[in-house]
């Protein structure tokens, strides 16, 4: 069959030691679109005997795994796609008669990647699709190793990858099975004996914000958020799923809600290793990140999507995708900043984020005209909420939803949301409606100079009075969205002078 070398399909498969995953992406619009993801739980790791020697057994089900891949590869040119084996791969002394058979099955060749250059793969997953400013420590835990890796923007300055993983310590530290104190003091234990040789490396480098990748992260991320928590993992939360586990006495009776079946098996070992990182590198708290290995070797063959703000790159695929305006789009946003700093945005708004998901939303506000105009706030919230926005959080596409549901006409207040405190995620909203109103002639030199005037949630608007005079429809519709935000408990005055 021929290809066209041009074809924007790629594909990355990802040998773990737990789970063999294949992911399917097209090159489009400046950003990746996802078009399937596969995973099978193969376990490779259990496989392993005291001698590193794989089984036959755990060879058959990764045959039979990439079996099922191969269907897919055979539609995808042969320089569009990566294949990599992991820790055990790595480990197991008769690789090579697992190999042989593998490539025959694919078609392709499997690169079996040292551990760091698996660490720095993963960074560039976690890069080019997780947000964010400063110094990154990324904490990836895969069945038979973990990656840790501090780096900045692009760039990786440390690169560490530890033979510890949870399907390792579920072996070697749950092999009986049981959910005990003993159990996990022992496997927290034995894994901060592991992480002992970088820790000083790595707080001496120090990061700015802890971001975690791949399976045992995201479990307890959807754990979490199944039991009404946010989406923050920090220690007391961790210690708190502990708990709980331990209120089953076996691993296959273990029911923790927000657990899938899938999951469980591995899921004590891996939040045992998760608790020893965070008590041993004092880490406060940590976020899911967008992508990570199979994310990184996919990045590393599309060419021209190195950018050092991912967020601004989203934006403009998503903008171009979905045909906003992009002028009008720069234009609301720099009108919300500027009425954000205005207010005083450092003392008005609590958090770092909030003017960057400020300008996000005024950047996205329209998405849904592309759909319909009458319920244009419905389709954009929908949207936002479902779209792969690489650089936010779950919870910050939750958060721009709301926001872009709100923006024009009527008013209600927001949701519980978790992207920023009440009080902050209140007033951007009332700042992008204001910054929607005072430009919807669509043209910065059509704008009025104006003075937004804040004393807590008391707002004050005060205009010209020979502008106001000269647009009737702006004035009636900016009285009249003063009187809906007073009218929820939002004041807001519009002065004429």
């Amino acid at each position: 069959m021929s290809h066209d070398v041009s074809s924007p399909l790629y594909a990355a498969i990802d040998l773990g030691s737990n789970s063999f995953h294949m992911l399917v992406v097209r090159h489009i619009d400046g950003s990746v679109q996802t078009m399937a993801k596969i995973k099978r739980k193969v376990r490779l790791a259990a496989g392993l005997d005291e001698n590193n020697v794989l089984s036959l057994e755990a060879m058959q089900r990764g045959w039979d795994c990439l079996s099922l891949f191969a269907e897919r590869l055979q539609d995808i040119p042969k320089e569009n796609i990566r294949i990599v084996g992991t820790a055990t791969l790595r480990t197991a002394n008769n690789v090579n008669e697992f190999l042989v058979k593998a490539n025959q099955i694919l078609g392709h060749p499997i690169e079996v990647i040292p551990g760091e250059e698996e660490a720095a793969t993963i960074y560039k997953g976690v890069a080019h699709t997780s947000g964010g400013m400063g110094r990154r420590l990324v904490v990836d835990i895969g069945g038979a190793s973990t990656e840790f890796i501090i780096g900045e923007g692009f760039e990786a300055k440390a690169l560490t990858s530890l033979k510890m993983g949870c399907v390792t310590w579920l072996e070697r530290h749950f092999k009986d099975r049981q959910l005990n104190t003993t159990n996990f003091n022992n496997a927290i234990a034995a894994a901060k004996q592991t992480l002992e040789p970088i820790l000083k490396q790595y707080c001496e480098l120090g990061w700015n914000v802890c971001v975690g990748a791949s399976g045992t992260v995201q479990a307890l991320q959807e754990i979490m958020l199944a039991q009404g928590m946010d989406e923050i993992i920090t220690l007391p939360k961790l210690q708190r799923l502990q708990k709980q586990a331990m209120m089953s006495a076996h691993l296959e009776e273990l029911e923790i809600e927000g657990l899938t079946l899938e999951r469980a098996l591995v899921f004590p070992s891996g939040l045992s290793i998760l608790i020893a990182i965070f008590e041993s590198f004092h880490i406060e708290e940590m976020t899911l990140a967008g992508g990570a290995l199979r994310e990184g070797l996919v990045y590393e063959m599309v060419e021209g999507l190195r950018q050092d703000d991912i967020r601004a790159r989203t934006l403009r695929s998503i903008q171009r995708r979905y045909q906003i305006d992009q002028s009008y789009a720069q234009q609301v946003a720099d009108l919300a900043s500027k009425l954000l700093q205005q207010c005083g945005s450092s003392e008005w708004v609590e958090e770092s984020q909030a003017e960057m998901l400020l300008c996000s939303a005024a950047q996205l506000h329209e998405i849904g005209l592309s759909i319909d105009f009458k319920k244009g706030g419905e389709h954009s919230a929908y949207l936002l909420q479902n779209l792969d926005l690489p650089g936010y959080t779950r919870a910050q596409k939750y958060y721009l939803g709301e926001l872009a549901r709100r923006y024009r006409e009527q008013l209600t207040s927001l949701p519980e949301q978790h992207a920023l405190s009440g009080t902050s995620a209140k007033r951007i909203l009332r700042l992008l409606r204001l910054a929607v109103l005072l430009s919807h002639r669509r043209h910065t030199e059509l704008e009025p100079e104006f003075k937004l005037e804040a004393n807590g949630d008391v707002l004050t608007l005060t205009l010209d009075a020979q502008w106001l005079n000269n647009n009737p429809l702006t004035r009636t519709e900016l009285e009249l969205e003063a009187n809906r935000q007073t009218d929820i408990g939002w004041p807001l005055t519009v002065i004429a002078k």
